[in-house]
């Protein structure tokens, strides 16, 4: 199916300045508030403690199930609404994790009962070690380095036939980010570091797909993560799968338009041309891409306001990664793979 007419000449490559300034602002509004409140907002998951979620049969002051914590001696905890707000269920969040006995959903049942004057009903208790916490993030970061340098492996063999070069880098890269863990460095610090020698090394050997592809996930994912950062939300183990879906997703899409871009643009040299045969390349494929981005929508927006509280930031993850990876394939994959081509 084709809705786009064939002759369609859309200058995307002339607006990339636009495109860059867009990416910038975002990226930039994310960093701002990763740095304002120290990371992403850490569910459980990651940060470790104690999740309760209970409910209610008619709705209660927020304040008096503080109370009823506090008489338990639990002082740090914070509870939220969840869901509709006729549903009367609320968030239950406290940093300890040690209350692990079989009788803390009936203690905090009987806690905020007298302060309530209603026996909640206790609909989920999740509870992790702040060690555990920790593991879980640094596998959680390990796993989407791994997963790009994986990629990046593929389409330089792919695209360019240098699986050799690529292999050997993205191997060399991996052992040393493995070896440097071990000395209890931090992974944030290690992984943002190995990322930036990646990008340096790649662009050097003239990876020119590979650098075109690893640049458009990593602006897919911290764009995702900016966007949570900005609007609070929790970062769990649910917005880690739906991470390294989206950067499945959205290579997908980058290598439907670098697979044209490469039938139509062998043997050509002159910086000129290329950038008119990329342009070309991009409206060929731009049916299918808007086509399999908007049947992916109308999926994930099911799933966000039909699926309940449990997956929606799930959805809503997706939500953006769709849509910013359709944006990257075009505004910033193909721009980094045609500033390679004029290196080279």
């Amino acid at each position: 199916m084709q809705f786009i007419k064939a002759d369609t000449r859309i200058d995307f490559l002339g607006k990339r300045k636009f495109g860059f300034a867009f990416s910038l602002i975002l990226i930039l509004a994310g960093l701002v508030s990763l740095i304002a409140n120290k990371g992403p907002n850490y569910g459980i998951d990651f940060a470790g403690g104690t999740l309760i979620q209970i409910k209610f049969t008619q709705e209660v002051a927020i304040s008096d199930i503080r109370d009823g914590l506090d008489h338990m001696g639990i002082k740090d905890a914070s509870v939220q609404n969840f869901g509709q707000k006729t549903d009367y269920e609320y968030l239950i969040r406290t940093a300890r994790a040690e209350e692990m006995a079989d009788k803390l959903a009936k203690s905090i049942s009987t806690g905020i009962q007298t302060t309530t004057g209603q026996t909640p009903d206790i609909r989920r208790v999740e509870m992790v070690g702040p060690q555990v916490g920790k593991d879980l993030k640094n596998k959680a970061l390990l796993a989407i380095f791994y997963s790009l340098l994986f990629i990046t492996i593929y389409i330089s063999g792919r695209f360019e036939q240098k699986w050799t070069i690529a292999g050997i880098t993205a191997g060399a890269l991996m052992t040393a980010v493995y070896f440097l863990s071990v000395f209890n460095l931090s992974m944030p610090f290690l992984i943002t570091g190995a990322m930036v020698v990646t990008l340096a090394l790649f662009w050097s050997l003239r990876l020119q797909y590979a650098i075109g592809a690893i640049v458009a996930l990593i602006h897919d994912v911290f764009i995702t993560v900016g966007i949570f950062s900005l609007l609070d939300l929790d970062f769990s183990l649910q917005i880690i799968a739906a991470l390294l879906t989206i950067i499945g997703y959205s290579l997908n899409d980058t290598i439907i338009v670098f697979d044209r871009i490469r039938e139509n643009t062998k043997g050509e040299t002159d910086n000129a041309a290329l950038s008119d045969l990329f342009n070309k390349s991009i409206n060929e494929t731009l049916s299918r891409t808007i086509l399999t981005s908007l049947t992916t929508l109308v999926v994930l927006l099911c799933l966000f306001f039909l699926g309940g509280e449990i997956i929606h930031n799930f959805a809503f993850a997706m939500i953006i990664g769709v849509g910013i990876g359709t944006y990257s394939s075009i505004f910033v994959a193909s721009p980094m793979v045609l500033a390679a081509h004029g290196k080279e």
